[in-house]
């Protein structure tokens, strides 16, 4: 981008697409790439740049990613990859460079110098057009359409005022006078019109509701924990049962599996009691959880929580380092719990886990187990 704009400053319009903002690389996905939104994130969070980010998106082949927009500046150089239904649309030299997604049936791809703006726009959304572009530098939003520089963009929690009708002159022309926005109904004519003062800014009716996680997010205020170590004597860590919940392990069949313990952490977990753990090898929470699957060699970290309405199970889930396509994120995994698992994700709605099932976790996702216990997720 020209030096007359911050290239990591955009605005977006709230909308279905999933935007992944990184400082080197800006990824679009669409909402049925949900699964694959967390490890982008975390890559592009740690710097990644285009063809790091352009290898994971077509890791697992094109088959199964039916839309994307991938771009990348540096150099002087603007990089654009896109498929499916996107559009980009580039200043150059003051003239618009357009590049579709569509016009090819595995992807588009271009190189530009000399870019002075941009502007990517994905399938509409009934009342996109309409919506109210927000600013953002770098995280994970969903979006309908990007602009940078900003278009027109306003903080989050601002609102742009309405413009304000113009009365109507008298019969007799005048020549001087131009018509700002046009009245839905016809105000009566006044001799001389004065101008009505400004409106304050005010809340739009029916605005979009914005999904949106932007780094920094705070971590719970919480007491230092009571009691260091694993274990607090009521946890038990017994040998293997073959009865026990068969289920598949975290990551992708033919990916080589997590190590039992990471060089460093991937996630950080703020319990509502304000201890805190961290993601370096698997996890197990739960009332009184026990080790059953694991062999001696492998060391889970047993955390034990209070249920006081036995809502929690014994082992009632499972937080690991992810493997394959997970690696450098944390997973959940319930444990064929009584009660349930609910996960609220930044930018997605409430999942209920399924037992046996692992689920990628981003940072500030909130874990809740039931009986006022909840898990914080957070970067390490």
């Amino acid at each position: 981008m020209s030096e007359d704009h911050d290239a990591t400053t955009r605005s977006y319009r709230p909308g279905d697409w999933f935007g992944i903002f990184g400082e080197n690389a800006t990824v679009i996905l669409p909402p049925t790439e949900k699964p694959r939104v967390a490890a982008l994130w975390e890559l592009l969070d740690a710097g990644a740049g285009f063809d790091e980010a352009l290898d994971a998106l077509i890791a697992s082949g094109l088959r199964e990613l039916p839309g994307f927009v991938l771009v990348s500046e540096g150099d002087g150089e603007t990089k654009v990859v896109l498929r499916g239904a996107a559009t980009a649309t580039f200043t150059v030299e003051g003239a618009p460079v357009v590049v579709e997604g569509s016009s090819a049936s595995t992807w588009v791809e271009r190189s530009l110098r000399g870019v002075t703006a941009m502007v990517v726009e994905v399938a509409e959304a009934e009342g996109d057009a309409e919506g109210v572009d927000l600013v953002i530098g770098g995280g994970l939003v969903r979006v309908g359409r990007v602009d940078q520089p900003p278009h027109l963009a306003v903080q989050p929690g601002e609102h742009r005022a309405e413009p304000v009708p113009e009365p109507e002159p008298d019969d007799e022309p005048d020549t001087d006078a131009v018509a700002v926005v046009e009245s839905p109904f016809d105000p009566e004519p006044e001799p001389e019109p004065e101008p009505e003062p400004e409106v304050e800014d005010e809340e739009p009716e029916n605005g979009p509701a914005t999904e949106a996680w932007l780094p920094g997010f705070p971590p719970l205020p919480a007491e230092p924990p009571t009691h260091d170590g694993d274990h607090d004597g009521e946890t038990q860590a017994v040998g293997w049962d073959a009865d026990e919940l068969g289920r598949p392990q975290p990551g992708i069949p033919g990916q080589p599996p997590a190590p039992p313990v990471t060089a460093r952490p991937v996630a950080t977990l703020t319990f509502s009691s304000g201890e805190t753990v961290d993601v370096d090898r698997a996890v197990l929470v739960g009332r009184a959880p026990e080790a059953r699957r694991f062999t001696s060699t492998e060391q889970p970290r047993l955390v034990t929580v209070p249920s006081p309405n036995q809502e929690i199970s014994s082992t009632h889930l499972e937080i690991r380092p992810g493997s394959g396509v997970d690696h450098g994120s944390a997973v959940v995994t319930d444990m064929g719990s009584t009660n349930g698992t609910v996960v609220v994700q930044p930018g997605l709605p409430p999942e209920n886990l399924q037992p046996g099932i692992a689920v990628q976790l981003i940072p500030g996702a909130v874990i809740d187990l039931g009986d006022g216990v909840s898990i914080q997720v957070s970067n390490p």
